[in-house]
Parts: structure tokens; sequence; C-alpha cells
């Protein structure tokens, strides 16, 4: 790697902690730190949104995604836009006015403590899947990017920059920061965009030099083999895959943009910038912003990954054409999908510009996986520590249990890291989304629109029995998405506690007339 590369990674990392450290001025208590005084402005809450929401799946794995599928891959970003515009325009005020400072603290004045205890647990557990995903994409790129430096010291690595990030800012770590990135992501993608339609000659050209790779080529031919995916013998199989946003199957591209959008909404980091506003529009129009920066971002990534597949072949498809004494194509090779983006900016941008890029890629992941710590930290001590003892109600007592609770939440992301294959982590990281919205999402919502219509007790069942169908549909490969199946039986639940809830008021009230 170059010294113009290495240049230009420091100076986004340097610059991004730098700022982390900087807003750590703000801070003087609790309440600055967990939702920054409520004096956020419409950029700061839309950074805080940004610095947890784009990731590393949303940069590296939608590009990743876009080798193999092309538009399809558009559902993690289209999904978390759509998640955004739901954030700001349907819950920010009734969030807001709630005077609640997490998700679960709505949860628990309306059902009871128990629903509070219970939520806070499982919705930690489906965050903290997310926060060690990001951990090993973190650690990972770093691995890519340093081939001698060994996986744990890379995921230590990672989560000492997270650390960084938030630990001493909390919300105005996570929003200041959240604007530097959004500013980078969004610059480099463009910059990225443009180049690629030079260089392609539009996207008439793009489409071109991918027929020409694969459209009944050998390389074409051979997809099936070494992806599991359908092979490519003509115009039609070319646009089913690349130019179809259901390339996946309508069912599991349809829900990944679901769970996307009820995750937005069931994610504490999220509410947390709301939160964090000054005014109810500073907070909805910080959403709104978001809510269009993530699908662009997502369109640049797809371009990236749509521009990589015209002009390499993986190490796998290699192997299988020369095993099978078929011509090799005259291209670089790639040993992964997932190192699509960073070699994009290592081997076609000048080097301190590809630096640039990489580095941005990092602190993507970085500010992901700082912005989830953040917002688990947050429940465990409101929602379970303040529970337990009064004494964490002095404001300046809980400030040190949230910075310690980030570092224990980083620290435990690193051993499971390190502990478990890769391959385990990646299928839990897929549940994350699923687990939060099943416990969440329909007992919130009706606790902020239909106050007291509620019975608590079908909620206590439906926060179990939900999360559970989640997890059993996955282990026994149920048709469709797991998130489906969580959610159906959520719904059956709450929609029986209406029910009962509503048939209690009636009896309530024959009972006053009488």
């Amino acid at each position: 790697m170059s010294a113009g590369v290495i240049l230009g990674i420091a100076l986004v990392v340097g610059l991004v902690l730098v700022v982390g450290v900087l807003s750590g001025r703000h801070v003087s208590d609790s309440g600055d730190f967990l939702s920054g005084g409520g004096q956020a402005g419409t950029f700061l809450v839309a950074g805080a949104i940004m610095g947890s929401l784009v990731g590393s799946q949303a940069t590296m794995g939608t590009a990743q995604l876009s080798f193999q599928f092309g538009f399809s891959a558009w559902w993690f970003t289209l999904g978390c836009g759509f998640g955004c515009f739901a954030l700001g325009l349907a819950y920010s005020h009734r969030l807001r006015q709630s005077g609640c400072i997490t998700e679960l603290e709505i949860v628990t004045r309306a059902y009871g403590p128990a629903s509070g205890v219970l939520g806070s647990v499982l919705c930690s557990v489906g965050i903290f899947f997310s926060v060690f995903s990001q951990v090993i994409a973190c650690a990972g790129l770093l691995t890519a990017l340093f081939p001698g430096l060994p996986l744990w010291a890379g995921a230590v690595l990672s989560a000492a920059l997270m650390g960084l990030y938030v630990l001493f800012g909390g919300a105005w770590g996570a929003g200041m920061g959240g604007i530097v990135k959004l500013l980078l992501l969004c610059g480099v993608s463009f910059a990225g965009l443009c180049l690629i339609l030079s260089w392609s000659h539009g996207l008439k050209g793009l489409w071109l030099d991918l027929n020409r790779l694969l459209c009944g080529t050998a390389l074409g031919q051979i997809q099936q083999h070494t992806m599991g995916i359908g092979n490519l013998m003509g115009e039609g199989d070319m646009a089913g895959r690349f130019l179809s946003l259901t390339a996946r199957g309508a069912v599991k591209d349809l829900s990944s943009g679901f769970s996307l959008l009820l995750g937005v909404l069931c994610t504490q980091s999220y509410a947390q910038a709301i939160w964090s506003g000054k005014s109810d529009r500073a907070a909805r129009n910080g959403a709104l912003i978001s809510g269009v920066a993530s699908p662009f971002i997502g369109l640049c990534g797809i371009a990236i990954g749509l521009f990589m597949r015209s002009h390499y072949m993986l190490r796998s498809e290699a192997t299988a054409l020369a095993a099978a004494g078929l011509p090799l194509p005259d291209l670089p090779i790639l040993e992964g999908t997932i190192r699509a983006m960073p070699t994009f900016a290592l081997n076609h941008l000048p080097p301190l510009w590809g630096g640039v890029v990489l580095g941005t890629l990092l602190i993507t992941a970085i500010s992901g996986g700082a912005g989830l710590a953040f917002g688990m930290a947050t429940i465990l001590t409101r929602d379970i520590l303040n529970r337990i003892s009064r004494r964490w109600d002095d404001p300046k007592r809980e400030l040190a249990a949230v910075r310690w609770c980030i570092g224990g939440v980083l620290l435990a992301s690193v051993t499971v890291t390190v502990a478990m294959p890769d391959s385990l982590i990646n299928d839990f990281g897929f549940l994350s989304m699923g687990l939060r919205a099943s416990v969440l999402f329909l007992p919130m919502t009706a606790a902020l629109w239909l106050p007291g219509r509620m019975n608590g007790r079908f909620v206590l069942v439906s926060m179990i029995l939900a999360p559970l169908a989640v997890l059993l549909s996955k282990l026994l490969s149920l048709p469709g998405d797991p998130l489906l199946w969580g959610m159906g039986t959520s719904l059956l639940c709450c929609g029986a506690g209406l029910l009962s809830g509503k048939k209690a008021q009636e009896g309530l009230g024959r009972s006053r007339r009488v």
C-alpha cells in the first residue's frame, strides 16, 4: 500500500476521531451525553442518524451484493430511507411528546415494568448482534488493508476506534462525527459514480461491458457452479439478474426492505437522535435528510459493484474455468465479493483519493458499531441499571455508567468476534433487525397511538413468542422471511391484547354507569 493511500486513510480517521474527542467539551452530565441536552440542530440530528445507520452493510455490502445481483442490492439503503421518512414524518413528534429517552421507557409506561425489562434484554441482544457484525466488518477491512495484522488485533483496534468515536461526546460525538461522515460519504460516492459513468461512457456503456463479459460466455455459464446462482445464457438472464429489484426473489427482497424500515423505527440509536433535536422541526428534517442520503449512497455503491463485475472475475470463477479446461478471460482476479469496493479504491483511484475513500469506508464501520453500542448502553443503563438501584439516578454517576457500558459492549464484541467463526457471526447478524422489530414495533406503536387500549399481559406474550418465531423460522428454514413469522406472531398477540383491552374498557364503562 502506497504512502498516499496510508496518508488518505490517516487524514479521514484522524479528522473524525478528533471531532469525536472535541465534542466531549459539550458534555457535563448524562443528559448532554444521551441526548445532546436536546439542543441538536437539523444537521446534527441527520449526522447522528447517518453515523450509525450507514455502516459497512450500506457501503461495502451494497457493492458486494450488486456484484452478484445488481439493482436488488438497493433494498438495504432503500429500506433505510423508507425507515427514516417514517421516523421523521410519523414518529418523531410522538416520540418527543412522550417525554422518554429510550423506546423501552415508552413500553414500560404503557404496559408495566415487566414488559420494559423483558424488552430491554431482548432488544439489547438484537442490537449486540449488529454491534459485533460491525466489529468483524471493521476488523476484516483492517486485516485486508494490512495483511500482517492478525484478526484479534484488528478486532481490538476496531473496538478502540469505535470507543473513541462516541465515548467522549455521546450524542454530540455521534452527531458531529456523523456530519463529517455524511459529507465524506456523499462526496466520495458522487465522485465515484461520475468516474464510473465517464470511464464506461454512460449507463449504456456499463451495460454493454457487462453483457460482453457475461452474456452467454464461459464465465456467464459457470455462475451456478461457482456462486450457486443462475447461469447467464442470454439478455433475459442478464436483465433478470442485474436490472431487477427482485432478482433474489420478491419475498426475500421486499422482506429485506421491510425489515430495514422496521429496524430503523425500533433501534434506540435513531430514536435517540430524534430526542436530541432542539425542536420537532429539527428532528423531523434531520430524519428526512437521512432518508434522502441513504438511497443515494446505495445507488453509488451499486454502480461500483457493477463496474467491478464488468472488469474482474472471482478467484472461484478462475479456478472453475481452469478445471473445465476453458480459456481464462484477460481480467484481474478478485479474491472475494466483499473486496469489490476496497479494490476499486486501491486500483482505480489516485493514491491519496483512494486512501480517503478507504478511510471513509473504515469510518462507516467504526461509526456504525459505535452508534449501536451507544444505543445499547443507553438501554442497559436507563432501563435496567436504574431499576436495580436508585444510585444511578445521579446524572454524573449515570454518565459514568453509560461510558462503562459502552466499553463493556465493545469488549464483549471483540471476544465474540475472535471466538466465533465468520460464517456463524454473519448468520446471527441477519437476525438482528428481525428480533428488534418483532419485540418492539407493535407494542411501541400502540403505546404511542393507542395509549391505554392494549392489555399488558398480551404484550408480554408477544415479546416472548415473536422473537422465538423469528429464531425458529431461521433454524427450521421455514418458507418466507423470518421477520414475517415474527411480525405475524406479534400481530396476533397484540391484536388479541387490543380486543381484550377494549372489552375491559367497555366493562369499566358499564360499571361506572351502574
